[in-house]
């Protein structure tokens, strides 16, 4: 793993409320609230991995984070500057240090552009280089995600997903930006192919500087990438540490939830593994439990969890955990 020197992005506060109109016989509007009071910190040259069921917000968080979405309140600081009230004329700068690479490779690539294109589309944008200089750092990327020169001058349908997912990692790092979200990036490959990805990114982090939030519902795989982890439910932080720590100490019952539902590839130990048993299913975030978000799917539920809604504390040894049970 890398050095870190410090935070390159800071969120603090971070909530993203969806309006989903009025409340029936109610005159107020009704709010989904996506994120609801988020807090991460992430360092220069780490990676941090963001993990969670569907639906609990890691998404609106990565895009929240690059202004894809207006937040509702917050601040998200990066390279020192608040940059969550700057206006979209202002942000230019903070679009070339900032890139995202999405889910799914079939829908995030313009099937009607060429990989040069797509790839180069940002350096003309931020009015780098002349067209040749364009041309040659598009062929230069490509074969630095594994591609050839000459496929420049193809379509995306040409390309299998695997390819067409490194396309979209070429274009993320056409500008050299110094903060990458990969926004589950590996989840619509085939597995063979997702350990090639990740690796990848690994040396491209190594190689350039880079410095990652990676988002992915794997959790073993995350691990692998991550440095530091964090466990998001229905809107907020529940537990975050170093990723080893977590597999080895989680403190929350969710997180214990997530780790128990990893398949393990030995059939002994697979029959052996205790798996938490969850008595709910996950509640509508139009209408989120009192208390703990968690306490109606929680086997340790007490009467507390039902008043009182827990904060994020350090439990000491960079290890966070929002639960009443942790001491």
């Amino acid at each position: 793993m890398m050095k870190h020197s410090g935070p390159l992005v800071e969120v603090r506060n971070l909530k993203k409320y969806f309006p989903v109109g009025k409340a029936i016989l109610k005159s107020h509007t009704r709010y989904l609230k996506a994120v609801d009071g988020v807090d991460l910190s992430i360092d220069k040259g780490e990676t941090l991995g963001l993990v969670g069921e569907s639906g609990c917000g890691k998404s609106t968080v990565a895009k929240s984070i690059i202004r894809i979405h207006p937040i509702t309140d917050g601040e998200i600081i990066f390279n020192n500057t608040d940059i969550s009230r700057l206006k979209p004329g202002q942000l230019m700068p903070f679009r070339k240090e900032v890139q995202m690479i999405f889910q799914d490779p079939y829908a995030s690539l313009n099937s009607r552009m060429t990989v040069r294109d797509i790839v180069g589309e940002s350096l003309e944008i931020h009015k780098i280089g002349t067209r040749k200089e364009r041309l040659d750092r598009v062929r230069t990327l490509l074969e630095k995600v594994g591609l050839n020169a000459d496929h420049a001058n193809r379509y995306p349908h040409e390309f299998s997903g695997g390819q067409r997912q490194r396309i979209g990692i070429a274009r993320a790092l056409a500008v050299n930006p110094s903060f990458i979200i990969c926004d589950e990036p590996i989840s619509a490959l085939d597995v063979s192919i997702q350990a090639q990805v990740v690796n990848m990114l690994e040396d491209l982090q190594k190689e350039m500087n880079l410095t990652y939030l990676f988002i992915a519902h794997d959790l073993s795989m995350v691990k692998h990438i991550s440095n530091r982890m964090g466990v998001m439910y229905l809107g907020k932080i529940v537990e975050i540490a170093d990723s080893e720590e977590i597999y080895k100490h989680p403190m929350h019952p969710y997180t214990r939830m997530l780790l128990s539902a990893i398949p393990v590839p030995d059939p002994l130990l697979s029959r052996n593994k205790t798996q938490t048993e969850m008595e709910e299913e996950i509640p509508s975030p139009l209408n989120l439990p009192s208390g703990c978000r968690f306490r109606t799917r929680c086997p340790h539920a007490m009467d507390i969890c039902e008043t009182q809604s827990p904060l994020l504390s350090d439990m000491g040894g960079n290890h966070s955990v929002a639960c009443h049970l942790a001491k």
